[in-house]
C-alpha cells in the first residue's frame, strides 16, 4: 500500500472522525417517565363568565411578549369546554378558552418513552397555539377569553370548527378546517372592530413552548428542541432552545414564509397560504432552565389582520419527508441536515439519499434495514469501475517506483533535469503524474453518502422504531454492539487483503490496525443503521480488493521472471 492509500485513509479518518467528535451522540439513559412533562390542564370548575362578556383584558405594548411562566399558566376564573375532532391521521382537542388546539394525538406513532401510548404533542399541558390581538392602543390576550362555538354539526373533514367572542368591543372569529389524510389545518378568522375603527391590527400567534419527550433517548430528544423559520428571500434557519439564554429575545424582522417549533421527530408550524402575504416578523425568547438542557422557549409570529381578516396554515404532526415535501415552500427544510456550517455541503447529499431510500422502500416493499443493505451494495457496484481504475493506476505506480527512484538518485543535484526525466518515465509507462492524488478520489466518494446518512439518522422519522434482525430500532445504537464490531472487522479484513503482495510498508500496516479500531470507536454509539450500511459497504468491496491483490501477485511474479 503506497502513499496515496495512506493519504486516503488519513483523509477518511479526518472526515468521519471529526463529525462524531464535533457532534457527540447523546447518551441513552434508562427509560423513565418524562420529567419535563406536566399533568394535563385540569378543568377549572369555577364560575364561567358569559362568552360575550369576557373579563377585561389589560392593555400591553404591541411589542411586548409575555414570559414563559405566564404563557403556561392556566387561565383564571374560566372553565374550558373541549371539542374533539378526529381525522384519519390524528385526534385533535380544542378548548373554547382561547379557541385553540391543546392536544394532538398522532395515531400512527407510539410514544417510545412511555410504551403503550401514542404520541400526544399536547402532553406538556400547554396549548399548541395561543393568540393575542393587537389593535391601536391595546393588546388583548385571547388565550384568557372564553369563546363561544358558532359552528354546527360534527367538526371534521369537510365540516369546520368555528369560535367567536367579543373582546373589548372587537368581534373575533377563528375557524379551523380539516382534511381527511393530512396533518395540515386551514386557520382563518376575522376581527370586526367597533364603529368601523381603523388602524393597523395584528394577530400574534405563539407556538408551543416545549414538547413532551417521546423517544427512548430522552436526552437526544430534548437537545433537538428548536424553532425554525424561512424568510422569503433566504433559506431556512433554526434557533435551538439551547442557543437562547433565559429571557434573551431574538427578532427576525424579515417577511417570513413559515415558522415552526420542532422536537427530534415532530413539528408544529404555521405557514402563510401560497399566494398570500408573508408573516411580518417573529420573536424568539429563551425560557427558564431547570437543568443543563434547555426545555422551554417561546416563539411569537406576527400576522397583519386585513379587512378580509387573517389566514394561515397549521402543520402539526410528524416530520415525514414525503409529506413535508408536498407541503411546498421548502417546509421539508424545517429540519436542516448538517447544522449551520455544514448545511451547504450535507443538505444536497441528504436529499438525494433520502429520495433514493424512500423510492427503494416503496418499490421493493422491504423494511428500511434491508433497503440499507441493498443500497450499500448498489453504491459499491456503482463505484466499482472508478475503484478498479484507481487500483490499477496504483499497481502501475508501484511498477514504476524502481525507475523513479533511480531517476531521483541519479539527478539528485539537478532539480530541473530530475523533473524532466520523471515526466519522461510517466509518459513511457502511460501513467499520469497526478495519479497519486486522483487515485484517492474513488476511495473518498462514498464518504459524502456516509456523512449524509449520519445526519439523516439523527432526525429522520422514517427510520424511527424500525426493527431489523436482532435490532428493535435502527435509528439508535446497537445495544449489543454487534454491528460496530462487524464493521470494524470487515474494515480490517479489507485492509489486510489490500496489503497482500504489496511492498513492505510499516506505516500502512500500522494504519490497517489503527483505522478499523478508530472507526469502531467513533461509530459504536451511533445509529445501528449507519453501522449496517458501512459494514455492507466493506463486505461488498472485498471481492474487488481480492481481485486486485491477485493481479498484484501476477505482476510481482512476472517481474521476478524477467529478472
Amino acid at each position: 500500500m503506497e502513499k496515496r492509500m495512506i493519504l486516503a485513509l488519513v483523509l477518511t479518518a479526518a472526515i468521519v472522525g471529526l463529525t462524531p467528535r464535533l457532534f457527540p451522540p447523546a447518551p441513552v439513559p434508562a427509560r423513565r417517565a418524562d420529567s419535563t412533562a406536566v399533568a394535563p390542564v385540569a378543568r377549572d370548575t369555577r364560575a364561567a363568565q358569559p362568552a360575550q362578556q369576557p373579563a377585561p383584558v389589560q392593555p400591553a405594548p404591541a411589542t411586548a411578549a409575555p414570559g414563559i411562566d405566564s404563557m403556561t399558566a392556566a387561565p383564571a376564573a374560566l372553565s374550558a369546554d373541549s371539542t374533539v375532532v378526529a381525522t384519519d391521521l390524528a385526534t385533535y382537542r380544542f378548548v373554547d378558552v382561547g379557541a385553540a388546539p391543546v392536544s394532538l394525538v398522532i395515531n400512527r406513532y407510539d410514544n417510545l418513552a412511555r410504551r403503550g401510548s401514542p404520541v400526544d404533542l399536547g402532553a406538556t399541558g400547554s396549548p399548541l397555539l395561543r393568540y393575542r390581538l393587537v389593535v391601536p392602543g391595546d393588546t388583548m390576550d385571547l388565550s384568557r377569553v372564553k369563546f363561544g362555538r358558532t359552528s354546527t354539526g360534527v367538526p371534521g373533514p369537510g365540516s369546520p370548527l368555528q369560535y367567536s367572542a367579543t373582546v373589548n368591543g372587537h368581534v373575533v372569529t377563528i375557524a379551523y378546517s380539516f382534511a381527511p389524510d393530512s396533518y395540515m389545518l386551514d386557520v382563518t378568522g376575522r376581527v370586526d372592530s367597533p364603529g368601523g375603527a381603523t388602524g393597523p391590527r395584528f394577530l400574534l400567534v405563539d407556538l408551543p413552548t416545549s414538547f413532551p419527550v417521546t423517544e427512548a433517548d430522552s436526552v437526544g430528544d430534548r437537545r433537538s428542541l428548536a424553532y425554525a423559520f424561512k424568510s422569503e428571500r433566504e433559506s431556512s434557519k433554526s434557533v435551538s432552545f439551547s442557543s437562547l439564554d433565559p429571557g434573551e429575545r431574538r427578532l427576525e424582522a424579515a417577511p417570513l414564509t413559515w415558522v415552526a417549533a420542532k422536537s427530534k421527530y415532530f413539528v408544529v408550524g404555521v405557514l402563510t397560504p401560497e399566494g398570500d402575504g408573508p408573516f411580518s416578523e417573529a420573536t424568539f425568547t429563551g425560557g427558564p432552565r431547570t437543568s443543563r438542557d434547555a426545555t422551554n422557549a417561546m416563539a411569537t409570529v406576527v400576522e397583519r389582520v386585513g379587512d378580509e381578516g387573517f389566514s394561515f396554515e397549521l402543520y402539526a404532526g410528524p416530520q415525514e419527508w414525503d409529506r413535508m415535501l408536498k407541503v411546498g415552500r421548502e417546509f421539508d427544510s424545517v429540519n436542516p441536515y448538517g447544522w449551520k456550517f455544514m448545511q451547504g455541503f450535507v443538505q444536497p447529499f441528504a436529499r438525494i439519499v433520502m429520495r433514493i431510500l424512500l423510492w427503494m422502500h416503496n418499490v421493493l416493499q422491504m423494511s428500511y434495514g434491508w433497503v440499507l443493505v441493498i443500497f450499500g451494495v448498489v453504491v459499491r457496484l456503482i463505484l466499482w469501475p472508478l475503484n478498479q481504475k484507481a487500483m490499477k493506476s496504483s499497481l502501475r505506480m508501484q511498477h514504476i517506483q524502481p525507475r523513479m527512484q533511480e531517476v531521483q538518485k541519479k539527478y539528485a543535484g539537478n532539480r530541473e533535469k530530475q523533473q524532466a526525466e520523471m515526466m519522461k518515465v510517466y509518459k513511457e509507462e502511460g501513467v499520469s503524474p497526478f495519479s497519486a492524488v486522483t487515485g484517492c478520489l474513488p476511495m473518498l466518494l462514498p464518504m459524502p453518502v456516509l456523512i449524509a446518512l449520519f445526519f439523516v439518522f439523527q432526525n429522520t422519522i422514517e427510520f424511527r422504531g424500525v426493527p431489523f434482525l436482532w435490532l428493535t430500532d435502527i435509528s439508535i445504537k446497537d445495544p449489543y454492539y454487534i454491528l460496530p464490531v462487524l464493521m470494524g472487522a470487515s474494515m480490517y479484513l479489507l485492509s489486510w487483503i489490500g496489503l497482500r503482495n504489496a511492498p513492505p510498508n510499516p506505516q500502512a500496516k500500522m494504519m490497517s490496525y489503527i483505522f478499523p479500531f478508530m472507526m469502531t470507536f467513533f461509530l459504536m454509539n451511533l445509529a445501528a443503521g449507519l453501522n449496517l450500511y458501512y459494514a455492507v459497504q466493506n463486505v461488498a468491496a472485498l471481492p474487488q480488493q481480492w481481485l486486485i491483490a491477485r493481479e498484484r501477485q501476477k505482476m510481482t511474479v512476472a517481474k521476478s521472471v524477467k529478472k
